[in-house]
């Protein structure tokens, strides 16, 4: 039973990753995602359906326009294919479980806005506000489903936490986050809590232990200074994914090794 859902996953996570590609070049632009219909930004010709096909339409163009021969950039692949991974990896590891839908929404959200803010250095209101609603609703009916209501106060307590937290931090360093990282921390904070306290500790501490990590790595190879900032979204992203797929076996090590 496992195995069928996490081969949908992963084709439905190549789905929902060409859509994120549209995402990702839109909306930071103030852009419709619906309309016009995806097009060439060389020759501005409409890509047709062959030709959008997830990864395969690439790699038969060769990373060429059909009509033109512009260039199209790996990251479009790239982005499909990581998307695809994520989704059968979250679906085998939560299983065909009423919660998947709130974890596989959570995954695309997070892989758009850690593009977006390498890109652009923000995280746009029209992509983090709705996901509160969104994950919202979808863990509301995974409580209704599973009959455990006290899943859904943790998480408005989660929510609520890893908002405060990073707020104060917010203020108090100006330079080292952005309010669309706060705004972000309580989506992620509803979405961990719900699972338990274990992933949302763990996905708090992954946040800023990725962020250190690279940031020394990038002192280190002298491509950044000690007053450079780096975008922190992608770190809060990527502690919160882990933080769902191994929080739960992260926190019971932590608690062992210091509580035995």
């Amino acid at each position: 039973m496992l195995l069928p859902t996490v081969i949908a996953a992963g084709i439905v996570g190549l789905t929902i990753g060409s859509f994120l590609n549209v995402v990702i070049w839109r909306v930071p632009r103030g852009e419709s995602v619906v309309r016009p219909p995806s097009h060439c930004p060389g020759c501005d010709r409409e890509i047709g359906p062959r030709d959008n096909i997830p990864v395969l339409s690439w790699l038969l163009l060769r990373g060429r326009c059909r009509h033109c021969g512009i260039r199209i950039s790996v990251r479009y692949p790239a982005v499909e294919l990581a998307t695809a991974v994520l989704f059968a990896v979250v679906a085998y590891r939560i299983g065909l479980v009423p919660e998947l839908p709130a974890y596989l929404y959570l995954t695309a959200i997070g892989v758009a806005l850690a593009v977006i803010d390498l890109d652009h250095r923000r995280l746009p209101n029209a992509l983090t506000l709705p996901s509160y609603v969104v994950i919202g609703a979808l863990l509301t009916g995974a409580s209704a489903v599973t009959g455990d209501w006290w899943a859904l106060v943790r998480a408005a307590i989660g929510m609520t936490v890893y908002y405060g937290l990073l707020f104060v931090l917010a203020v108090a360093v100006p330079r080292g986050m952005g309010f669309g990282d706060v705004k972000l921390a309580g989506v992620l904070g509803m979405a961990l809590a719900w699972l338990g306290w274990g992933e949302l500790l763990a996905g708090f501490f992954l946040g800023f232990a990725y962020g250190a990590l690279v940031s020394i790595a990038l002192i280190a190879l002298g491509r950044a200074g000690r007053k450079s900032t780096v975008p922190f979204g992608p770190f809060l992203v990527a502690g919160a994914l882990t933080a769902v797929l191994y929080g739960h076996e992260l926190a019971h090590v932590y608690v062992s090794a210091t509580l035995g």
